[in-house]
């Protein structure tokens, strides 16, 4: 635990510092197994936790105090309320949120449904397609951004039943609005962009 915590505190830092938000993300929400090495945690040695968060139980990261507030305009308050709201990526309602190459296939989405041919999106990709947990994700949620000029990543972590989901939204800004243009999962190992809904 110490290891993990140690780690997510030296990848946190590595983020800050400009680094690949999707090499940071694997160590801060825990995506290797257990037993694997925590390597690059030593310059978190001067980040320590607080002594509650080292000795609290496994689950001690859902415990934990946001890593950081949300910001309005962010790239993370733009990703938030689809964790607020189940199945809100597929309101149509929601594309002034999104730009191609999402936007392009949820239209394509909303046209096979409006024709009555069925589904072609699962109503929870923000939520990796899990079993809809609401207590669980809210307490095991975790986001971290990270941005390059006018892109941006924002990973997204939690765990239910003891399976532990991220997802990478990637956003543009686009008219000094951030824009929603694909959503990755690193779990499930599926992008939106590449759904064929026809």
């Amino acid at each position: 635990m110490l290891r993990r915590l140690v780690l997510a505190l030296s990848s946190l830092s590595m983020l800050a510092a400009g680094l690949n938000a999707g090499a940071c993300a694997q160590g801060l929400f825990g995506s290797p197994p257990p037993n694997a090495p925590a390597g690059g945690s030593e310059p978190s040695d001067n980040n320590t936790a607080p002594p509650a968060a080292t000795s609290a139980p496994q689950n001690a990261p859902a415990e934990l105090p946001p890593l950081a507030p949300v910001l309005p305009g962010s790239p993370t308050a733009v990703v938030k309320p689809f964790y607020e709201h189940l199945g809100l990526e597929l309101d149509p309602a929601q594309r002034k949120n999104f730009i191609d190459p999402a936007k392009t296939v949820l239209d394509k989405s909303d046209a096979l449904r409006a024709s009555g041919q069925g589904e072609c999106l699962d109503p929870n990709m923000a939520l990796d397609n899990a079993d809809y947990d609401k207590l669980a994700i809210d307490r095991s949620l975790r986001t971290v951004e990270a941005v390059n000029g006018d892109e941006a990543k924002v990973v997204v972590a939690f765990v239910v039943e003891g399976n532990k989901h991220r997802l990478e939204w990637k956003l543009k800004k686009v008219g000094g609005d951030w824009k929603v243009s694909d959503l990755l999962s690193v779990t499930g190992e599926w992008a939106l962009s590449q759904y064929q809904c026809e």
